[in-house]
């Protein structure tokens, strides 16, 4: 994994600092490519053929010389140096960056339509004096960018686009993203005015004598799915079983993390097979046991599965607890910011940095489960009838209250914004003629959860992780399993009415039972009295300071009553991932992040 960033068009206001906004995602090589009509940048972390790989990477073929700048992995590299061998190209190194490379000059931009990977790139074509960009099918990798006065800039991370020139403004509608949408983001918005991401699965080319031209290049496709549910289910195995084995490849040391819930132990169990001396590593909260209380979204804690699957791996793997207390988890609020350029998932967030932390200590790249809920229906929302039937987004039915905290005299209407992107949303669903209401419905949920929450979950992963120089793939992300699973009926997915049923048959064998048969839990966070605490007397110090920018775009009244708890502002802000701690400091950090920034206000 990389960092990468550039400029077509226009001199860049520094060069160097780009580069060093993404030392953290790059922290092993750099690299710097110029010519008069462009400047691409590269920051590296080495993960295969560390001695080569070198970027910004030049070939020069068939009349024109291609410069590639990179982030990700390409899993299938293997298979596509074999058919380029054959097409006549020469490789002197083992590196996916030159695999990619010459793909490219061999087929242009009908490259990525071969790709099985996480990535985001773009190659200047010098004589023709254009640049191509792609992002890989499923976005777990990001790609931003910014068309001003006939240039193009972009980056990995946002901060990346401020070192080359972007200005870091919001208007009515980033205001309106923050308060109504957050920590999700409308699709291809990066909130600040003029930011946009490239949507995943997406391509295009950018000139200065013709601009920017974008197209999608993949997507879901309902067919008609003539597998039995045995033949479904076997097919299923094979391939979650492929895509973990193929995101081992490594020169550098792989680990998993490890929940004790389904997905992260399907892939532990199938990494340990492969990977000598596995890692694995879970988190949880100092005295969250004391305060832990179940119920019906997290109905058990992870300690006792953690436990079972480390008896069942063996003593081949070595196994990490790691134990984030209040007073860090709070404080690294802000550092999630500054990964993530945007205010998030509070602690949600701020947890995955200091647990990513912890990892890279042992390991550069480590596997991880998301995804799997997404694409086989693990989640209340697919499961419940009464909430699927809902119009809106499942996890974020609070656009009234929400709306409590846009400021007084706001021009936007808060149901119309939030309204017409869900039914956008679910008018690009996919869906054959003659499909039945049900399965219309799921088609469509399907691509919300593609489009939006997963986007959010896979914007956190990459950030957090990637701070502290640490790779995390997503073997659930194989774009293989999602366009299989897609056309996969409603029945078959929930089989026997259990939460992801025929991923549970499918991996018989390969778990214990009471860990393949456990409910689904998600991610921990803190039940420590003690952080609600913390984050509240900050909030109110941030209100009792004059001149405090969160007030600029939030309303007073909304954020006093959050802070005395009044029962009509206790709502989850984002499903039960962000309830009322999570609120509060969601808001401390939005706060954090305009002064940060310095965010004009337009």
């Amino acid at each position: 994994m990389c960092g990468i960033a550039g400029v077509v068009g226009a001199q860049p206001k520094s060069v160097l600092d780009a580069q060093n906004t993404l030392i953290r995602r790059g922290p092993d090589r750099r690299g710097i490519w110029r010519s008069g009509d462009a400047v691409l940048i590269h920051t590296r972390l080495a993960v295969v053929d560390l001695e080569h790989g070198l970027q910004p990477m030049t070939l020069d073929f068939a009349g024109e010389k291609y410069i590639l700048v990179y982030n990700g992995e390409l899993y299938n590299s293997p298979e596509l140096r074999a058919e380029l061998s054959k097409l006549g190209h020469r490789f002197t190194e083992r590196s996916d960056t030159e695999t990619l490379l010459c793909a490219y000059a061999e087929w242009g931009e009908k490259c990525v339509d071969r790709l099985n990977g996480i990535y985001a790139f773009a190659v200047w074509e010098r004589n023709a004096k254009r640049l191509f960009i792609a992002r890989d099918k499923i976005g777990v990798k990001p790609f931003f960018f910014a068309v001003r006065d006939g240039a193009f800039f972009f980056g990995s991370e946002i901060k990346a686009l401020f070192a080359l020139g972007i200005r870091p403004q919001i208007d009515v509608d980033g205001i309106a993203e923050l308060i109504l949408i957050a920590p999700g983001r409308t699709p291809g918005c990066g909130v600040f005015k003029d930011i946009k991401e490239l949507k995943p699965g997406f391509r295009g080319f950018f000139s200065v004598k013709n601009g920017l031209y974008t197209e999608r290049y993949w997507e879901l496709t309902d067919r008609e799915h003539r597998d039995t549910f045995e033949q479904t289910a076997e097919t299923v195995r094979e391939l979650v079983i492929d895509a973990i084995t193929r995101q081992l490849q490594s020169d550098v040391p792989v680990c998993t993390f490890l929940s004790g819930g389904l997905d992260s132990s399907v892939i532990s169990a199938v990494a340990a097979r492969s990977v000598p001396n596995l890692h694995t590593f879970s988190v949880d909260y100092a005295d969250n046991d004391k305060f832990f209380t179940p119920d019906k979204f997290q109905p058990n804690s992870d300690a006792d599965f953690i436990v079972k699957m480390n008896k069942f791996l063996g003593s081949g793997v070595t196994h990490h607890d790691v134990t984030l207390h209040t007073p860090e988890l709070a404080d690294a609020l802000f550092d999630a910011v500054d990964a993530r350029d945007l205010p998030g998932m509070a602690d949600v967030d701020s947890s995955l940095l200091l647990f990513c932390k912890e990892i890279k200590k042992y390991a550069t790249v480590a596997l991880s489960g998301e995804a799997a809920d997404e694409i086989f229906g693990g989640y209340p929302w697919y499961r419940d009838p009464s909430v699927r039937a809902v119009n809106g987004f499942p996890w974020a039915q609070s656009t009234d209250y929400r709306s409590r905290f846009l400021p007084d005299g706001f021009s936007v209407d808060a149901k119309d914004f939030v309204r017409s992107r869900y039914q956008n949303t679910i008018a690009s669903a996919d869906v054959r003629a003659g499909t039945s209401p049900d399965e219309r419905r799921i088609r469509e949920m399907v691509r919300l959860n593609f489009d939006w929450f997963m986007q959010t979950l896979l914007d956190r992963k990459d950030r957090m992780s990637m701070y502290s120089g640490l790779e995390v793939r997503v073997p659930f992300c194989d774009h293989r399993i999602a366009e299989y699973l897609y056309s996969v009926p409603w029945e078959m997915k929930d089989y026997q009415g259990r939460e992801k049923g025929l991923l549970r048959t499918a991996v018989r064998g390969l778990l214990p039972e009471d860990v393949r048969n456990r409910k689904k839990s998600p991610y921990p966070k803190t039940h420590h009295p003690a952080y609600l605490e913390i984050i509240s007397e900050r909030l109110r110090a941030v209100l009792r300071r004059q001149g405090s920018p969160l007030t600029q775009i939030v309303n007073r009244r909304a954020l006093d009553d959050l802070l005395t708890g009044e029962d009509s502002l206790n709502v989850p802000f984002y499903g039960q991932l962000m309830t009322r701690p999570q609120t509060i400091a969601y808001f401390l950090q939005l706060n954090y992040w305009m002064l940060k920034y310095n965010v004009q206000i337009l």
